[in-house]
């Protein structure tokens, strides 16, 4: 399966792997890069090609930019005032694994509506910034944050759009694997730019245990 992407990334731009904050080879085979068969035009810039089964193809290199990006923004805040949304349930164990060994909130399973908003609400929270796995699922959280002019980093795909949204991480954010691997990232790089490890320090929790884990039924 890597083999087979990485010929599909032929003739893209030449990435070096030190440039990469986890080898190409690793990213292709989670499938960081698979999008979907359809595509926004605020996400062309990010679309590498369309595969022979119409599926649109991202480009790692700028998602490895983004995470980077988006890591050195959110360094900006206290970790206590970073509240990082996830609906789908592929994205909540990553999005728990993130906020643990970061120190942000981790908004889980259905978003409450008012959770932003509502200062009546007993389990409100008011974070500085926005973290969301999905802009399709996560609707709610972005239309409170921008509400209330609280910034949205989101998790995009190929069909998703930008409204609302302040940064973008181009990514797979549906599949299992690749949703550990883009928050184990994230993550490191986060606590790298925050000084709390080396800048080529590595996390003490490896990319396993942010992926959620299939429950196998009896037969």
């Amino acid at each position: 399966m890597a083999e087979e992407e990485s010929k599909e990334m032929d003739g893209a731009e030449e990435t070096q792997e030190e440039e990469l904050l986890l080898p190409q080879e690793e990213l292709l085979s989670a499938g960081v890069h698979i999008g979907t068969k359809m595509k926004t035009k605020d996400m062309e810039p990010f679309i590498y090609r369309v595969r022979p089964d119409g599926l649109f193809v991202l480009d790692v290199k700028k998602t490895n930019e983004r995470i980077k990006v988006a890591a050195k923004f959110l360094a900006r805040f206290e970790p206590s005032k970073i509240a990082v949304v996830a609906a789908r349930l592929y994205a909540r164990e990553p999005v728990r694994k993130f906020c643990e060994v970061t120190g942000a909130i981790p908004v889980v399973g259905r978003f409450v509506p008012g959770s932003l908003s509502n200062p009546l609400y007993p389990r409100r929270i008011e974070p500085d910034v926005v973290v969301v796995s999905d802009p399709r699922a996560d609707s709610q959280a972005i239309r409170e944050s921008t509400s209330l002019g609280i910034p949205v980093v989101a998790l995009c795909s190929t069909d998703n759009n930008f409204s609302n949204i302040d940064l973008v991480i181009p990514t797979n954010n549906k599949g299992r694997r690749a949703l550990a691997i883009i928050y184990w990232l994230l993550a490191r790089q986060f606590l790298r730019e925050k000084g709390e490890i080396p800048p080529d320090g590595d996390l003490a929790i490896p990319i396993e245990e942010f992926e959620v884990k299939l429950v196998q039924r009896p037969v």
